[in-house]
């Protein structure tokens, strides 16, 4: 979104409401800026027409990262940096590997895809984002048109005829 846009949004004080308005909105043809809510809203990203997210897929080679860093590091240090024998395991115990093979999968992974969320949502230190209405992040659900790519009096009856408790404007 870029520097001063003129949004106008509609509040809603219920999920089913907002979900049946989006589908309103779709058949309308109005085209939605965005759709903010509170809490994951399970079904909004079918009607949005929005694809699946490929953070898992990130997640995945996060870990194997993990996995690889364990295992190729505790081969290294047992069998060439400091290679003891205890208790009659060999050199290179692929079992003994296991337990922090496995924790460091998580860790890689855990670690990974806290970065990449914050990367791709732009959040971070330091950083302020822009928003709409205090009640978005409490209890609030939100659609946000951009008004230079619709026509406003339409959204605003639709708003109105929707349900909407709240309809504001606000250069962001």
């Amino acid at each position: 979104m870029a520097k001063n846009t003129e949004v106008l949004f509609g509040l809603y004080n219920d999920e089913e409401v907002m979900m049946r308005a989006v589908k309103v909105a779709k058949e309308q043809h109005l085209e939605i800026m965005d759709v903010y809510t509170p809490f994951p809203v399970h079904g909004l990203d079918p009607i949005l027409g929005l694809e699946e997210s490929r953070l898992h897929i990130a997640g995945f080679v996060y870990g194997m990262i993990g996995t690889l860093t364990a295992f190729l590091g505790m081969t290294w240090i047992f069998t060439k940096d400091w290679p003891i024998v205890f208790g009659g395991k060999p050199y290179w115990s692929v079992p003994a590997f296991i337990p922090i093979t496995f924790e460091l999968t998580v860790l890689f992974a855990s670690i990974g895809m806290v970065v990449s969320f914050y990367v791709v949502c732009g959040m971070g230190p330091g950083v302020t984002n822009a928003y709409l209405d205090d009640g978005i992040t409490d209890d609030k659900f939100c659609i946000a048109f951009n008004k230079a790519e619709v026509e406003v009096s339409k959204v605003e009856s639709f708003l109105s005829s929707t349900g909407a408790a709240i309809i504001k404007s606000k250069t962001i």
